[in-house]
């Protein structure tokens, strides 16, 4: 993947040389954010990034001497922004306190899920923030759920796509006066997109089961939904999601799995290290060596990749995984 890394880098650099000139960003700015007007008197200076998702696009759009913190991170940052993320103080690789967030002083706080930035948030309420004066951004992909009692990741009953992305990076790079940056980035998206799509052809039995997490082997395993960005990396890649749920994090137990009976399992790897499953290897030695779960066809015939868990949160990271998921399914004895 280093590889991929430095191409898609080398291409973005490019494309900001030669992307037409954007007016400047006229303030006061106000846009629509997930049902919220939202003003803001001036480009931010000390922003905070809760999420992954948040703190890469920033990262993409070279906003790192603009940021103050970020929290929340399942994964390493991608290899080409880890000189840029040194720039940033990390509150937290989990939820943050409000009280860490504010000790930061924050102009702005985008969030990339409503666990990290909603009604239910183990975080803050948009109100906390409000009424202080900073201006909060909340990710598309994350308003576009429906939010079911119990299940704070709501569901989706259609299928997740780039284009809740692309809409988030043109916000943003529109609030911090970057548009240009914004477009280069993602003309660099689509590019890759298309060249998924034209690589696999559709395989109607070519199903995939994304697994997360797991507290233990006796506990439910957290998978990847229906319609979420797992089922779009399935769908890119030709095939579909062996979960049919329109949840978008599903924990189903081994019989369900084991009903489910995916072609490829896809273990991801989940850098935070709270649990052992969260481990790509721990999850492959489980499969390999459960006397049940063994005999599965997909682990008899050894089709199990290894994808970066944050590619399973509705992020850039999606089709990051996608990509890396793509290079080993074609090393794989396919039915």
């Amino acid at each position: 993947m280093q590889v991929t890394f430095k191409i898609a880098l080398a291409s973005t650099a490019l494309l900001f040389a030669s992307t037409a000139l954007h007016a400047e960003t006229t303030y006061p700015l106000t846009i629509e954010n997930c049902g919220q007007s939202v003003t803001f008197d001036h480009a931010p200076a000390n922003a905070v990034a809760l999420g992954q998702n948040s703190a890469e696009i920033m990262l993409l759009l070279g906003l790192e001497d603009r940021m103050a913190a970020t929290a929340f991170w399942p994964n390493k940052v991608l290899p080409e922004l880890a000189e840029a993320n040194r720039k940033v103080d990390v509150i937290s690789v989990e939820f943050p306190t409000l009280e860490a967030v504010l000790s930061h002083q924050p102009d702005f706080v985008a969030a990339m899920l409503t666990t990290l930035l909603g009604a239910d948030s183990k975080v803050a309420k948009r109100s906390d923030f409000e009424n202080l004066g900073v201006p909060t951004y909340l990710s598309p992909s994350a308003c576009s759920t429906t939010l079911d009692a119990g299940d704070a990741y709501g569901t989706r009953d259609a299928l997740w796509s780039m284009d809740l992305l692309y809409s988030e990076i043109e916000d943003l790079s529109l609030i911090f006066n970057v548009e240009d940056r914004g477009d280069a980035l993602i003309a660099d998206f689509k590019a890759r997109e298309a060249a998924l799509h034209a690589r696999f052809a559709r395989n109607d039995n070519l199903t995939f089961l994304f697994w997360f997490s797991s507290a233990s082997p006796a506990d439910d395993a957290y998978l990847g939904g229906g319609n979420g960005p797992s089922g779009y990396i399935a769908d890119i890649l030709g095939g579909s999601n062996a979960i049919k749920t329109e949840a978008d994090w599903p924990a189903v137990g081994w019989e369900g799995i084991l009903a489910a009976d995916p072609t490829v399992f896809v273990a991801a790897q989940v850098d935070r290290n709270r649990w052992d499953l969260d481990r790509a290897e721990s999850k492959i030695d489980f499969l390999k060596s459960d006397p049940t779960v063994s005999q599965m066809e997909a682990v008899q015939a050894d089709r199990i990749v290894v994808m970066s868990g944050a590619s399973m949160n509705p992020s850039i990271r999606t089709l990051y995984g996608a990509e890396q998921v793509a290079e080993q399914l074609e090393t794989l004895d396919l039915p």
